[in-house]
């Protein structure tokens, strides 16, 4: 797989500096049509006829392509011949009686390595070995920087232009230049528009038409009007050879006029060559004269339509652009089998829920403003070695068994659960989940109980120990008694055709995700291998991976096809831990490793939630909607469920051993479910801000006061007004905590002279903020503002 790749990135690699040159060439002929017209006609016949003998005397491919790339290097010498000679021949003023410069030619560049007119280096980010490029979500903003820069003084610019796959451009952005000693540049970026489209949505034909692998190309370019005026206002200032210096401006502001590539309107042209006149003018003072080459006009001209002399293009930067909710996403989980149960008052047993019982679950997901709900496996579960209450070694006879361990003599993982319904029951779930606009993620553990029908049918899928037996799971001093590992060493291909199977069916049925439980405890190329024939027939189904592991092996099942993946964020909870964390998720690795922050799951309590209560709850909840794209709930949140297991981190009464009936009523008393009401409607109506890139730590002195801020320019919002969101959080739990917030106003596009008029979007209070601005946050009332720019 990975060689296949490779050739197929260096063919792209190829045909893309091909293209390249091609439009270049294009974009010059275009230019000098009426100088260069017989030449190119001489040179076109020269290199057809060369290219025809050639090819008549070819024996064999190799000499072939040696042939064609003789005949490319030729062409391209040729080329470079008539832009010398045509550059000369524009130096030619269009003013009468001036003798303009040669401007910077466009240099070809023929091969890879090769460096235009203006040099372009270390462009992040940066595709690993030019195979694995970075992920966006359509719409999504990012950042990219270049080194851009040439010899001497010459002033340069840079711009950055975004391509389809199919190699439409559409956008076309002026780069920043943020380090001019290190020649960094940078800007912020989008891949087409954002979409709330879903699969099963008629429009979402043409989300699908979208997604693929699109181009960023960094331009470099030589900025004759800005050295040009640079020298200029010196010399007439000093009265040192003004003449000259006027004359260079007028012929160069006469050549803009007429440049093609600057894509001027007819107004635009004649503002540059009245200006031009002017400048030229000796009848006028060399300050009026200079004036008249630096309107506020002209200077504007200058951001938006430059002139580009030595135009130079970097090999295309691939991103990999992928669906809606592939990185901006609110989970919803829940157990069908606690949905709708009860207490039967004859028995005092508990009956469990249904598939039907469970729309309630999907209700509530809805209401709360959640846009994916998450299943735990549903197939039915083992009886051998099964588990009871809290992980019990022994099962009583009344207790259900942990949905992880998969599998019985009624079926696998291709088998819903008889206690939760039929096939049928579960088609019409995911059709009702997809009326409410909510998107079905199934658990998929690939792992068995003793009484799968695999474990028959397929005894070489399992390690068997010495004494004949097959070994059970186990992470000393951990044990999982009632689920045997796959082992892959056997037949990794005959498993990957049956989980494809298995998913394909799945997916038939309405879902759309599959969430992973422990993929990185199974080989990498087993998910790539998988992913890869699963996604070739469905674009649309997305991967969420449940690892907790080292930094390499996340971003390998990243590379493979995970779009999203649990994390560390729940043991993230002091000032410090949160401050590195929020920067490292959306920083360079969230081009890769889109983090699903959680503050809880069924396996996961830490001690932050046990010991902070309500306001706890709050805090980690305007953390995780706001610190990440995507996050995620466990249901009985709103319910405050914190109690320990003792000596675990995780809850007492687990859910995955027992069905809970849960009285949903009590929700209302402690208000965390109209909490993430209000953070998901925050995130939709803010949607643009939320990207894995655009994250800045705001600072504070308070060990408990942590602030960050979002924020995305006007030119790449759905309605052309940029887009601000500053969120202060006060991390402890119990007292009240006063600090200064730091804002650095003009990193965000607001006047210091007009400050910043804030709405706090959970209460609706409202603040004038200027540079530094003082906070108080009491966990009895706010645990946190959540803030956006009004004005």
């Amino acid at each position: 797989m990975e060689t296949t790749s490779a050739t197929a990135a260096t063919k792209n690699t190829r045909s893309t500096a091909a293209a390249t040159a091609s439009r270049t060439t294009r974009s010059r002929r275009s230019t000098e049509k009426t100088t260069a017209k017989t030449t190119d006609k001489s040179a076109a016949a020269t290199t057809a006829a060369n290219a025809t003998t050639t090819a008549a005397k070819a024996t064999s491919r190799r000499t072939a392509a040696k042939s064609a790339r003789s005949t490319t290097r030729s062409a391209a010498k040729s080329t470079a011949r008539t832009a010398t000679k045509a550059a000369a021949k524009t130096a030619l003023s269009p003013i009468p009686g001036l003798v303009g410069e040669a401007p910077a030619p466009t240099i070809p560049v023929t091969e890879p390595g090769q460096f235009g007119r203006v040099n372009i280096l270390d462009i992040t980010p940066n595709e690993e070995r030019g195979i694995y490029p970075a992920r966006v979500e359509l719409g999504e903003t990012f950042e990219v920087t270049a080194q851009v820069f040439i010899e001497g003084r010459t002033k340069v610019g840079a711009t950055a232009v975004v391509r389809t796959p199919r190699g439409k451009e559409t956008a076309r952005r002026a780069m920043t230049c943020v380090n001019p000693g290190l020649d960094r540049w940078t800007v912020e970026l989008a891949c087409g528009e954002r979409s709330d489209a879903k699969p099963w949505d008629a429009d979402f034909a043409a989300v699908k038409r979208q997604l693929g692998l699109w181009t960023v190309t960094v331009e470099g370019w030589e900025d004759t009007y800005r050295s040009w005026l640079h020298d200029a206002e010196i010399k007439v200032k000093t009265g040192d050879d003004v003449e000259n210096a006027l004359d260079s401006g007028a012929e160069l502001l006469a050549r803009w006029a007429v440049t093609k590539d600057a894509r001027l309107n007819a107004a635009e042209r004649n503002l540059l060559k009245e200006a031009a006149a002017k400048v030229a003018d000796r009848a006028l003072s060399p300050t009026d004269r200079l004036a008249a080459a630096t309107t506020d006009e002209i200077r504007a001209l200058h951001e938006t339509n430059p002139l580009r002399d030595g135009l130079s293009e970097s090999a295309p930067q691939r991103f990999k652009v992928e669906r809606p909710k592939s990185s901006f996403a609110a989970w919803y989980q829940f157990f069908p089998r606690s949905e709708g149960a009860y207490v039967d008052p004859a028995t005092h047993k508990i009956v469990q829920g249904t598939l039907k019982t469970a729309v309630s679950g999907l209700e509530r997901a809805k209401a709360e403003g959640f846009d994916i709900v998450y299943l735990p496996p549903i197939f039915p579960i083992g009886t051998t070695n099964r588990k009871g209450k809290d992980n019990a070694l022994v099962a009583g006879p009344d207790d259900p068994g942990s949905p992880f361990g998969i599998g019985s003599a009624l079926g696998g993982h291709d088998t819903v659960d008889p206690l939760l319904g039929t096939m049928d029951d579960f088609k019409a779930f995911t059709a009702r989940a997809h009326e409410l606009g909510l998107e079905i993620a199934l658990d998929f553990a690939l792992q068995c109980s003793p009484d799968h029908p695999w474990v028959k049918e397929h005894p070489n899928w399992f390690r068997t120990k010495p004494d004949g037996t097959i070994a059970f799971a186990e992470n000393p001093p951990k044990k999982y008694q009632d689920i045997y590992p796959i082992d892959f060493n056997a037949d990794m291909p005959g498993i990957e055709k049956e989980v494809e199977r298995i998913m394909n069916l799945w997916i038939e049925a309405g879902v759309t995700i599959f969430r992973v439980d422990n993929p990185h405890t199974k080989p990498v190329r087993f998910w790539q291998d998988v992913i890869a024939a699963v996604t070739r027939r469905h674009p649309e189904v997305l991967f969420l991976a449940e690892a907790f592991t080292r930094p390499g092996m996340m971003r390998a099942l990243s590379y493979v096809g995970f779009t999203q993946s649990h994390c560390y964020f729940p043991w993230r909870n002091t000032k410090e831990e949160l401050s590195e964390y929020l920067l490292e998720t959306n920083g360079e690795d969230g081009y890769y490793q889109h983090n699903t922050f959680w503050p809880t799951t069924p396996d996961i309590l830490t001690a932050y939630i046990r010991d902070n209560g309500i306001a706890g709850h709050a805090v980690r909840a305007v953390l995780a909607a706001m610190g990440s794209p995507s996050w995620g709930i466990y249901n009985g949140y709103e319910l405050i469920e914190n109690q320990q297991r003792p000596g675990f981190e995780e809850q007492r009464d687990n859910e995955k051993y027992e069905v809970k009936v849960r009285d949903w009523r009590r929700a209302d008393k402690y208000g965390i479910a109209e909490l993430l009401t209000s953070l998901n409607r925050i995130r939709r109506e803010h949607a643009d801000l939320f990207s894995y890139h655009n994250l800045t730590l705001l600072p504070t002195h308070d060990e408990n006061i942590i602030a960050f801020a979002r924020h995305t320019p006007a030119e790449l919002t759905a309605n052309g007004k940029a887009d601000t969101l500053i969120v202060v959080v006060n991390l402890d739990g119990h007292n009240a905590h006063q600090d200064e917030v730091h804002l650095e106003l003009t990193d965000f596009g607001i006047d210091p002279d007009k400050g910043a008029h804030l709405r706090d979007e959970l209460t609706g209070r409202e603040f004038d903020w200027h540079w530094d601005n003082f906070v108080s946050l009491a966990p009895w009332a706010d645990v946190a503002h959540v803030l956006t720019v009004v004005r």
